[in-house]
């Protein structure tokens, strides 16, 4: 089974546009330091006072800065386990329309252009382009409905200081879980506009385990949306695959959930064929979201040749469970704590 790959622009996308990319040991100290407690970092006229928002107001401010500003940046994602990467983000916004390309500067070359729910990643080595319809969940925060959002019930959010990131003055916000079921994350969004620039995503005892931010933006770049989606057109003589992902409903394909588990609700679900398989072998993908975590469920046939290590992987803020639910295959995805993933599983019911 494939599943999707982590999204490259976890800020971009997340709220930002992707981050990341240590390339001096000065400034990836400077960027693990603690930010300045607010006392320290006031600024001349403001006479100490500082706007006091919800969480709901937050997640809205940076929300909609991820959604209407057009910029150019360099993100940087590291882990706890040692792994870094970085990508070039191309964001822009027009008419409603939403178009955004990602360009890995580390590892194996590739890059990838998504105009609203339209996405194309180019594999130069192999001379592959994809294609495929994904629903842009990679946003942070992923607002799903904000109208009915209950994020309140499960995440605090305070001010905790100012800092500066890739030259722009930002406000630092604590989003603390209420419960054990998710992270919590320290955002760093853009002081005039409310841009998520840096991202970091914690356990239940404040060790950082993912962190994403820029390390060089530019704000309001003139960005072509014209041009970039001209550059969705696969060059001459690569090969074209096609990901033919068919939405549908999981209890029309014969699952369910028992007991939901707390503030996650599910969001979308598609069939996915396996390579050189049936309809009837396509791995299943449900996905949940409590508007700020997001959790997928991947569910096809049971091949003891293949589904061999039943367990749980960590990777960074990512982890991943595996276990056999039948004559079925679970591989539960989420950047959300094990228990969490454990709880879907145990709640997961075959009904036919």
């Amino acid at each position: 089974m494939r599943y999707q790959d982590k999204p490259a622009n976890i800020l971009a996308g997340r709220g930002l546009a992707a981050l990341c990319a240590l390339c001096i040991s000065g400034w990836a100290a400077a960027q693990s330091a603690a930010p300045v407690p607010i006392a320290q970092q006031r600024t001349p006229g403001e006479q100490g006072r500082y706007p006091e928002r919800s969480i709901t107001d937050w997640l809205m401010r940076m929300h909609e800065a991820s959604r209407l500003r057009s910029y150019i940046g360099t993100l940087v994602v590291s882990s706890n386990n040692g792994v870094m990467s970085s990508v070039r983000v191309w964001h822009a916004c027009e008419a409603g329309q939403q178009i955004e390309r990602v360009e890995s500067l580390t590892g194996a070359p590739r890059s990838s252009i998504r105009r609203n729910d339209e996405v194309t990643t180019f594999l130069p080595e192999s001379r592959v382009v994809r294609t495929e319809k994904s629903e842009p969940l990679g946003m942070f925060p992923a607002l799903v409905d904000s109208n009915e959002s209950s994020i309140p019930e499960f995440y605090t959010a305070r001010r905790i200081g100012a800092d500066r990131v890739a030259g722009f003055a930002t406000e630092v916000v604590e989003l603390a879980p209420k419960d054990t079921l998710r992270f919590g994350y320290r955002v760093w969004s853009e002081k005039k506009t409310g841009l998520v620039v840096k991202l970091q995503t914690m356990d239940g005892d404040g060790k950082v385990l993912e962190q994403a931010a820029f390390s060089e933006l530019q704000l309001d770049a003139p960005v072509r949306p014209a041009k970039l989606g001209r550059m969705m057109t696969p060059p001459p003589g690569w090969r074209i695959e096609k990901a033919e992902a068919v939405k549908t409903d999981a209890a029309a394909e014969g699952w369910s959930i028992r007991s939901a588990v707390a503030g996650f609700k599910p969001v979308s679900c598609y069939r996915r064929p396996l390579a050189g398989a049936t309809s009837a072998q396509a791995t299943l993908q449900w996905i949940f979201s409590d508007g700020l975590a997001a959790v997928s469920l991947f569910l096809e046939p049971y091949d003891q040749q293949r589904h061999v290590q039943e367990g749980l992987f960590s990777s960074g803020a990512t982890q991943t469970l595996t276990q056999r639910v039948q004559d079925w295959w679970l591989t539960a995805v989420g950047e959300v704590p094990p228990q969490t993933l454990k709880a879907f599983a145990q709640s997961l019911e075959r009904r036919k």
